[in-house]
């Protein structure tokens, strides 16, 4: 019976802190989205802003994926919403499973921002998924990832799903997500869409 009462107790500690992790997370989205420095809000989204909208936490989005590599990478000009081609390369695929589904979806390697020590293994994952252009923004969502060490899983966590800046302002130019970019069901995990 104590041997119940200790696992039950280490459970909601998990939980708790996952949870904990997540509206961290969320609140300094809040915080740079507030601030007039570091906001991509219009002047007058901004002066209204109160705080962005976001699924319930559902730690069953967060995922552990097989990363397989792409053994020739070749770099191309990702389409934005403008003119404007950034480099990149397929670093692989991730292969998961997620509400009983077996998903896989192209993941992405930045060249010009990998050459940045803080970001040189940062990786980047965009999707559109059955809630876009209904609960979430139309033109999909990010997420950034980290290249896994030696022998670990990718770890994909769509509770820190988020939007474009273009979604909030036209100014910006963004990464659209392909047609192979698609995940064929409701993500409701993340940021959701800032306009009704």
């Amino acid at each position: 019976m104590k041997t119940l009462s200790i696992l039950f107790a280490i459970i909601i500690v998990a939980v708790s802190s996952y949870t904990d992790e997540i509206k961290k997370f969320q609140n300094e989205l809040n915080k740079e989205f507030a601030n007039a420095e570091t906001s991509p809000l219009t002047k007058e989204d901004l002066a209204t802003f109160d705080e962005l909208s976001f699924y319930d936490i559902d730690e069953s989005y967060k995922v552990e994926a097989k990363l397989i590599l792409n053994e020739s990478p070749k770099e191309f000009g990702m389409k934005t919403t403008t003119a404007r081609r950034p480099t990149y390369i397929k670093y692989g695929t991730a292969k998961f499973k997620l509400k009983g589904k077996i998903m896989e979806i192209g993941i992405y390697k930045n060249i010009e921002l990998s050459k940045k020590e803080q970001y040189k293994d940062f990786l980047f994952m965009l999707f559109t998924d059955k809630t876009s252009g209904i609960t979430s923004y139309a033109g999909g969502r990010y997420l950034d990832l980290r290249i896994p060490k030696e022998g670990e899983s990718l770890l994909i966590d769509f509770n820190k799903a988020y939007n474009p800046y273009c979604s909030y302002n036209h100014k910006y130019s963004c990464p659209i997500p392909s047609n192979e970019d698609y995940l064929d069901m409701e993500i409701k995990a993340g940021v959701m869409k800032f306009h009704e």
